[in-house]
């Protein structure tokens, strides 16, 4: 586990272990590792003392909800009554999260993974206030609980009149180090590679993914897989492709974001924009988009409620440059070819990574790689 990785866990647990406890709200893009850390941290707690839950898979009803968390539970149960609403359901399921007790009667330990989808349950009778009710009822419980959300924005306003027992973490992106340290199982005698080698292969790397822990790992497990001679932008090159894993990857965390806010149609039509030029002004996009500043305004801050844009300055631009790359590929009426494929990752590449003229002379992190393979790698030729 990298150094960073692990301060991070610790931090949580901090938070856990604290008298009173207080409740990580653990905030994070697609793909930043928030399902992994809740994971360890259920096998850090042990299972008959932590429930991992994970949210976004089975909100469908209150009563069936309710019904998944309890017959999935690890404690004894309190009760089986049948809930008579939507109402009660929900009441219900907050009494066991307040209630329920580890073997000894030991409070335990709720991980609730995308907790924020539980706010789908607003469209039932009697619950307009779904997610401030959990808070409250949280606050109040003597369990100890972890919260995860990929929506940022979302969090960060549900929160703000919320107690001090909440505690928000910020996944931190992965640092060279860290980046270097997870491709190291992907690769036979990376150990034996040279310091430099390695730590350049993780500044690669770190800058193509913008250190998400996703892009990392599909990119060391595909170099792995294309053997002698592979080298990261030709992993990321395959990886694009209409058949490539992160083609698919990008296509879901794009359509569940638009799904979640406002405006389908008119959101897209930004994202176009911006993966054309970045970062754009409010004026500028709404020229290209042929609307008026304000209608423009709108539509911006709904991208931004469910962080696909970012601000700085009053300059919009993709939270996700890798996203913003899938974008400028796949967003159009055709298939991207290889050559389009090519073209575009190694013009993202060159703003990116570091100079080739600080690369290693392995093109693969095999350290039996013989001369006729070495080269210096990072950017591709394209013709």
């Amino acid at each position: 586990m990298a150094g960073q990785q692990i301060g991070f866990d610790r931090r949580v647990l901090g938070a856990l272990e604290a008298a009173p406890s207080r409740i990580p709200v653990v905030l994070g893009g697609c793909g930043t590792g928030r399902t992994v850390l809740l994971q360890r941290l259920r096998d850090r707690l042990g299972h008959p003392t932590a429930q991992y839950i994970d949210v976004e898979r089975c909100a469908t009803t209150p009563e069936r909800f309710l019904q998944a968390v309890a017959g999935s539970s690890p404690f004894p149960p309190n009760g089986e009554r049948q809930p008579a609403s939507a109402r009660e359901a929900f009441d219900m399921l907050l009494a066991y999260f307040d209630a329920a007790r580890a073997p000894g009667g030991e409070p335990c330990t709720f991980l609730l993974d995308e907790v924020l989808e539980l706010r789908t349950f607003e469209s039932f009778p009697g619950l307009r206030h779904v997610l401030r009710d959990l808070l409250e009822a949280l606050a109040r419980s003597a369990n100890r609980f972890v919260l995860t959300t990929r929506y940022v924005a979302r969090a960060h306003r549900l929160l703000r009149d919320t107690t001090p027992r909440f505690e928000v973490v910020h996944i931190p992106a992965l640092t060279q180090g860290d980046v270097t340290d997870l491709l190291a199982p992907a690769f036979n005698g990376y150990e034996q590679m040279p310091t430099d080698d390695r730590d350049y292969l993780g500044r690669v790397v770190q800058g193509l993914t913008d250190g998400r822990a996703v892009y990392v790992r599909a990119i060391g497990d595909t170099m792995a897989q294309m053997g002698r001679g592979s080298d990261p932008v030709s992993a990321l090159t395959a990886l694009l492709s209409p058949d490539g894993a992160l083609n698919h990857w990008c296509r879901f965390c794009y359509e569940l974001r638009l799904h979640r806010a406002r405006g389908y149609g008119a959101l897209k039509a930004i994202l176009d924009v911006l993966s054309e030029e970045e970062p754009l002004t409010l004026t500028e996009i709404s020229h290209r988009l042929h609307r008026t500043p304000g209608s423009t305004k709108d539509y911006l801050s709904w991208l931004e409620d469910v962080d696909l844009v970012t601000s700085r300055q009053k300059r919009y631009s993709f939270t996700d440059p890798v996203l913003r790359l899938w974008v400028r590929l796949h967003c159009h009426p055709v298939p991207p070819t290889e050559a389009d494929v090519a073209r575009e990752v190694q013009q993202y590449a060159l703003a990116r990574v570091p100079s080739p003229e600080a690369a290693p002379a392995l093109a693969y992190a095999g350290v039996d790689a013989t001369a006729d393979e070495r080269k210096s790698w990072g950017i591709i030729e394209i013709d």
